[in-house]
């Protein structure tokens, strides 16, 4: 599976509830902080059109926010496609 890339801030509990289930399901991931780091926050709302995080990137899939159910629908669409 591709790496997962997670654009976050640090105050943003959703983003935290997202690594957190990363961490648990031993989920290769990425994250940058975009308060911090102005290119990937350009970056984050060029591929998303949004300000809000957490964004989550998984090849070439988008989720804005931290959706559990729709993030394992993400993984397993993914592993299809590269079976």
């Amino acid at each position: 599976m591709k790496k997962v890339t997670l654009y976050t801030t640090p105050s943003c509990q959703y983003c935290e509830q997202a690594k957190e289930y990363m961490k648990e399901h031993d989920i290769d991931y990425k994250y940058y902080d975009v308060s911090e780091d102005t290119d990937r926050r350009k970056e984050m709302i060029e591929k998303s059109g949004q300000m809000g995080v957490p964004v989550i990137e998984l090849g070439d899939e988008l989720m804005v926010g931290f959706d559990e159910e729709r993030f394992e629908d993400m993984i397993q669409k993914h592993k299809e496609e590269n079976e």
